[in-house]
């Protein structure tokens, strides 16, 4: 089976400079031996006076990381017999977090390894680190640490979430002369929503609810709302 090489693909083609070193498509010399994803959540704490601890209230998701280290050499058979400079190489992850002169933004981009890793992110950190030189000085060896966040667009992160509204459902006691649709409009803003109410309180007379009855108004959906 062949070997499947991880690859970075830059999604803004926009970006896309060959004179500033950065390809459409980064192909690693070497895949990693390892990667982290790492996911955190914040969280804001609010102090009530007396508790032993301060009350969590959860405030949004933060976005998920991906870090790994990739392996580059330019020397061959572990001899430098045709030594040639290894940030010629890193000059493409090192663009990664460079404004690009064309889109004035750092690129947006997606890792792939084979079925195993597909993430698509901005580069937050590139580390180059330089092991091994000719008797030149020339950088033959580097290692490349990766620092990316996920990039997810509004709309996509709503239809994952498929958020459910919590349930507002409210009360009220009805005083005389009132209707369900005069209900309607003081609580819905629209008295056409009556039959909202009227599906939750079946024994209600729609017209004439007898006073001191408590109707149950629950959360409006906005299909109910009449055109």
């Amino acid at each position: 089976m062949a070997l499947v090489k991880a690859m970075i693909e830059i999604l803004d083609k926009g970006a896309v400079d060959p004179g500033r070193g950065l390809p459409e498509f980064i192909h690693v010399q070497f895949n990693p031996t390892e990667y982290s994803l790492a996911k955190s959540a914040s969280f804001a704490e609010i102090a009530i006076p007396g508790l032993d601890s301060p009350v969590l209230q959860f405030v949004r998701g933060q976005s998920e990381k991906l870090t790994l280290e990739l392996f580059l050499d330019t020397t061959e058979n572990g001899l430098v017999q045709h030594p040639d400079d290894v940030s010629k190489l890193t000059k493409a992850f090192h663009e990664l977090v460079r404004v690009q002169p064309k889109t004035h933004a750092a690129p947006r981009i997606k890792v792939t390894w084979g079925k195993g890793l597909t993430f698509e992110a901005v580069a937050e950190s590139v580390t180059q680190r330089f092991t091994f030189f000719s008797p030149e000085g020339v950088p033959l060896r580097a290692t490349v640490s990766l620092g990316l966040r996920e990039y997810r667009r509004l709309s996509e992160q709503l239809k994952d979430l498929n958020l459910q509204s919590s349930d507002h459902t409210r009360t009220h006691v009805v005083r005389r002369g009132e209707t369900l649709a005069s209900v309607a409009a003081d609580h819905y803003g629209d008295p056409r929503t009556w039959r909202v109410i009227a599906d939750s309180n079946p024994d209600a007379d729609p017209v004439r609810p007898a006073p001191g009855i408590r109707l149950t108004l629950p959360p409006l959906d906005p299909t109910e709302v009449p055109a």
